[in-house]
């Protein structure tokens, strides 16, 4: 045994006092625990500063030596029944610890300045650091049990952190969706976990693997009943991983302060899904048709999202959508069998989007700071534009992550996804196909995001009002049904200011439309009149601080570096694939070929098309939303297609369906809202009525004709005979009648 392996217990608990520390001193001792609040946010940093060279020197020990470490201790024996609890220390939690740490630090360092004048921030930090634990102590389980436990605090954690900022409407509204669409697939999690152990009698993954295989193989054990439980399990994964068709959370997620995007849903937590199959693949590849279905998911996935994020004019939710295409990606991969492919992408994708997210955070937090910009406007790219001489820095850093997850070579994505790409090519061509072409789909709308935020101008009211000629807006949106009105700058300022700014913009714009005035820049002036007194007014974006910039350079190494530890260059003797190396065990645990050599004409001529379509993806964003476009007039391509009356017809119809497609998220949460909300809440209110006018309605239904019948006896007994002997003869009348006619 090695020595290191000893303390690798350390890993899940080691980010734990911090959380502890934050909520006993904001019980006990607010007043000083806040005065201390950059001390324990630099506390947090420093021990997960501490466990990332433990977890290196861990990773490094096991490229180099191979070795798969497991230690558990028993928690409860009755009878038959243990329960253990422990650590495994395999490639997969290698390379997810450093990947969840090496975020995490950085995303961390990053929030001290986002959230410096947030009110929670301690409380911030306490949510993070505790959801780092849980995330770190799901992926050290050793056992389904001690995994279901932890996964269930990272939902917890997601669900505080969604909802952080709960006094605002949309985000409590999120944070519930969040937990309840999750709810599905832990649900069925944990009846798969069941059954497993009703099949094999063990909840550790070493025995269930080979139990398991062998009954199979032995055909000891039902297929349908063995293929519900791993289908049970796969729905856990499919919940967290915002896979179709429990993905409709995601987005809605953004609602969470930025940092939180950029750890929990891009780089870690969504990761938790992947993470879960991979961990899980020995069990399901026995299984043909769980293969295929994981598969097909995925490749559902991979198609729905880049769709859904066409039409989107919040950036944090556009890149939502790519995050779940993305992991659509990597579960298409996982269902091929491909588990060297997955894992590569689920490494590079976590430093691209983080990168992508953390730059998106960086221009909100600019735009915020622009007088007239409310929060919901600060995300709305629409909204932007020009950022480029405001934001350079920003700009690179949003520009690399756009390219490494385009596909462009020589960054990382290009590596992960094309050979993913390549293996769907000898898995499904149908599958193939759809995956190739949602890469020029993810080229078109990164790009479309890029463009839409950084280029064009952004002071067009200071040129309108500086003497110089008044400028030509240009439509670079490609979603909505009218061009930009022209505004009047005589509007009284209550108007102003009370003006609902829902500029709509064409699809495909035909022609400049002309105004003197944008909206968003002709409110500035008015308010600054008002709070003039204020020194932090701007009218322009500002690059973020040195705090923000770091993390964000860091991840820009990451981008262009981390794509070669996967690159297949083991030729001649010489084996340089470090990924390859690093997951030998596992692989042999999949009884998978381990040798990853390559025909680099091959790859050569893959690699081609793929960046030939990807290129093509971003060529189609640049000529609809380049503000150059009014130069492509001059050609006369606007004109001549202006003649083809019928057919410009049925293309604006297409793109009407492609836009109310992805602009009302493919008709599933509408879908979803008829269906299931409107629907329990009918079954609810119907239920109720059976209870309070059946069920409850019954006996109170005797007691009220009691009551009656009883106030009715109290006024025939006054205590007159005369009374007595009234109503005696008259009933007795009536029975000496009915029995003459009827007996």
């Amino acid at each position: 045994m090695e020595h290191i392996y000893q303390y690798a217990w350390i890993i899940p608990l080691l980010p734990l006092p911090v959380p502890l520390l934050i909520g006993t001193g904001l019980f006990f001792f607010p007043i000083a625990t806040k005065n201390l609040r950059r001390i324990l946010a630099f506390s947090s940093i420093a021990l997960l500063s501490i466990l990332l060279i433990f977890s290196m020197k861990l990773s490094i020990h096991q490229i180099n030596n191979n070795l798969i470490y497991q230690y558990v201790w028993s928690w409860t024996i009755n009878n038959d029944f243990s329960l253990e609890f422990g650590y495994l220390i395999d490639p997969l939690t290698s390379i997810m610890s450093m990947l969840i740490i090496t975020v995490a630090i950085l995303v961390l360092i990053y929030s001290d300045n986002y959230m410096s004048h947030d009110q929670g921030y301690l409380r911030f930090f306490a949510y993070m650091s505790f959801f780092n634990t849980s995330m770190l102590g799901l992926v050290t389980s050793s056992n389904l049990i001690q995994i279901y436990i932890f996964w269930e605090l990272v939902g917890m954690c997601s669900y505080l952190l969604i909802g952080f900022w709960f006094t605002r409407p949309l985000a409590a509204n999120a944070c519930q969706k969040a937990f309840v669409t999750n709810r599905v697939g832990d649900f069925g999690l944990l009846l798969g976990i069941l059954g497993l152990y009703w099949i094999t009698g063990s909840f550790e993954f070493r025995d269930l693997f080979e139990i398991f295989n062998n009954l199979i193989n032995n055909n000891e054990v039902n297929p349908l009943f063995s293929s519900l439980c791993a289908f049970f399990l796969f729905a856990g994964a499919v919940a967290k991983s915002a896979q179709f068709p429990l993905h409709v959370w995601l987005p809605d997620a953004m609602e969470g302060p930025t940092p939180i995007s950029a750890l929990i849903h891009a780089a870690t937590m969504v990761a938790a899904g992947i993470f879960l199959v991979a961990r899980l693949l020995p069990l399901f590849i026995v299984i043909s048709s769980i293969m295929y279905g994981i598969s097909f998911i995925g490749i559902i996935t991979v198609l729905l999202g880049a769709t859904l994020a066409l039409a989107q004019k919040d950036i944090k939710r556009s890149l939502a959508y790519s995050t779940m295409s993305q992991l659509g990606y990597m579960m298409l991969a996982l269902g091929m069998g491909s588990y060297r492919a997955a894992l590569f992408h689920l490494i590079t994708h976590a430093y691209s989007k983080a990168l992508l997210f953390l730059g998106s955070g960086s221009i909100i937090h600019s735009m915020e700071t622009i007088v007239g910009y409310s929060p919901d406007k600060s995300q709305n790219m629409v909204l932007m534009g020009g950022l480029t001489k405001h934001v350079p820095i920003t700009k690179i850093a949003f520009l690399i992550g756009t390219l490494s997850l385009c596909g462009i070579p020589p960054l990382a994505c290009f590596w992960s996804k094309d050979e993913i790409l390549n293996d769907s090519w000898i898995y499904s061509p149908i599958f193939a196909i759809i995956a190739y072409f949602t890469a020029g789909l993810t080229a078109f709308y990164m790009f479309r995001i890029y463009l839409l935020t950084f280029e064009g101008n952004f002071n067009l009211f200071l040129k309108n009002h500086s003497g110089k000629k008044s400028s030509s807006f240009y439509s670079i949106s490609l979603w909505g049904k009218q061009g930009l009105k022209r505004i009047n700058p005589k509007f009284s300022l209550l108007t102003l200011l009370t003006m609902n700014n829902k500029e709509k913009t064409c699809f495909f714009s035909k022609k400049p439309y002309q105004f003197d005035i944008n909206l968003r820049k002709i409110m500035r002036p008015f308010i600054t009149i008002i709070d003039f007194d204020n020194k932090n007014i701007s009218f322009y974006p500002h690059e973020s601080n040195n705090t923000m910039l770091f993390p964000l350079i860091v991840l820009i190494l990451f981008t262009f570096c981390i794509g070669f530890i996967g690159i297949p260059f083991n030729q001649q003797g010489i084996d340089l694939d470090i990924l390859t190396k690093w997951l030998n065990p596992s692989i042999n645990l999949l009884h998978s070929n381990s040798n990853n050599s390559v025909d680099w004409s091959e790859f050569l001529i893959n690699a081609t098309f793929s960046v030939s379509i990807a290129y093509f993806g971003i060529f189609i964003a640049f000529f609809f939303y380049k503000p150059i476009y009014s130069s492509l007039k001059n050609l006369h391509l606007i004109n001549s297609f202006d003649k083809r009356g019928s057919k410009r017809i049925f293309w604006d119809n297409i793109i009407n369906i492609i836009y109310n497609w992805s602009a009302k998220r493919g008709y599933i949460d509408g879908f979803y809202t008829t269906s299931l909300i409107k629907g329990v809440r009918g079954l609810a209110e119907l239920v109720s009525f059976f209870d309070k006018r059946i069920i409850d309605g019954i006996p109170n239904g005797f007691g009220v004709t009691s009551f009656f019948v009883g106030e009715g006896i109290k006024y025939v007994g006054g205590g007159r005979i005369s009374s007595y002997l009234f109503w005696y003869f008259f009933y007795v009348s009536i029975f000496l009648v009915i029995y003459y006619f009827f007996f």
